[in-house]
């Protein structure tokens, strides 16, 4: 396997280092590719209630507004081992009128393991239609997550 570019200087806004345990890896002991994602959306959840500070279980349960990817890139530069933690980073790209794009990435060791760009639209949990901002995130967001 090639040598893996060095983890992004991106400024994140928002970052949590995360173990990698046995459930994240496939037989030979890595990172299985999907669980990166699931991870991922942990590093969402855990930006909403800490970083925003809006509880995500909020917003899904009482609120029934969801936070769908309706557009996903990723980039896999190296691999990940079961027993490492690994540095999980989040950048906010775009804010939209109904929309955000966030640039996420997964380091450790100096080595960009995983990249990825997600576009995530706020829902109607009952329509299922994509709806605006919810102002309290927009408000977090202008607070505390400049857009570029």
């Amino acid at each position: 396997m090639n040598a893996a570019p060095a983890a992004s200087s991106r400024a994140a806004c928002f970052a949590r280092d995360y173990p990698i345990r046995f459930s994240h890896c496939d037989p030979a002991g890595i990172v299985f590719f999907p669980q990166y994602l699931v991870l991922f959306n942990q590093l969402v959840e855990d930006w909403f209630n800490e970083g925003l500070g809006i509880s995500y279980a909020q917003l899904l349960g009482p609120r029934r507004i969801g936070l769908p990817i309706v557009r996903l890139e990723c980039d896999f530069r190296a691999i990940g081992r079961m027993g490492e933690t690994l540095r999980f980073a989040l950048a906010v790209e775009r804010v939209g009128g109904k929309s955000l794009t966030l640039a996420l990435e997964a380091s450790g060791d100096g080595v960009l393991r995983v990249a990825s760009r997600q576009v995530l639209v706020f829902t109607d949990l009952e329509t299922h239609r994509a709806i605006a901002l919810p102002e309290d995130v927009r408000a977090a967001l202008a607070a505390g997550a400049p857009a570029a």
